[in-house]
């Protein structure tokens, strides 16, 4: 059963005047939120096999924050293709790029991870289904289950949500027992 994550970017910096869109870096917050839901997927044995990620700065950006909390052997991928794109366009890269992975994380932009996650999903908690429709934040992370063996068999509202968090609800204790938010 293949499991599809879809994290869209890390809050982005417009501060710097001149930088086009697709070099525009994280920001404070967003370098804080990427490593945050590297740190909770990791607790949560979302580990993907394969990672494909858009090109743009600060996707690639989000990827490092998430990278120090994967221990195991990943496969990533860098396209161009996720960066100005449909939500056809991400199911397109999701089937073609999927391959053997059991578990793939996609990191892209928005309206297009909003789009995609919504058409995807046609089974869970309706909670979960109305809040991805109603907002899709910068860090937020969809996972969603498959029935079918094959990515290129997926279909839209043939996934089932299984969960979706957003950065600003995680919270994660330290060894310690002091919260870090």
């Amino acid at each position: 059963m293949p499991r599809l994550m879809l994290l869209r970017h890390a809050k982005s910096s417009w501060d710097a005047a001149g930088v086009k869109d697709f070099d525009r870096p994280l920001n404070a917050r967003g370098r804080h939120a990427a490593p945050l839901m590297g740190r909770h997927m990791a607790a949560h044995a979302l580990l993907p096999d394969r990672i494909v990620c858009s090109t743009a700065r600060r996707t690639r950006e989000t990827l490092s924050g998430l990278m120090a909390h994967f221990d195991n052997d990943l496969d990533i991928r860098m396209t161009r293709d996720l960066y100005e794109s449909g939500r056809g366009d991400y199911l397109d890269v999701i089937r073609a790029y999927g391959a053997t992975a059991r578990q793939l994380l996609v990191i892209g932009h928005n309206p297009a991870m909003q789009e995609v996650a919504v058409d995807l999903v046609g089974a869970g908690n309706p909670v979960l289904i109305e809040a991805i429709a109603a907002d899709y934040p910068t860090a937020a992370l969809a996972v969603i289950d498959f029935p079918e063996k094959k990515w290129s068999e997926i279909a839209p509202r043939g996934g089932r949500i299984v969960a979706f968090f957003r950065p600003r609800e995680l919270e994660v204790v330290d060894p310690d027992g002091s919260v870090d938010e």
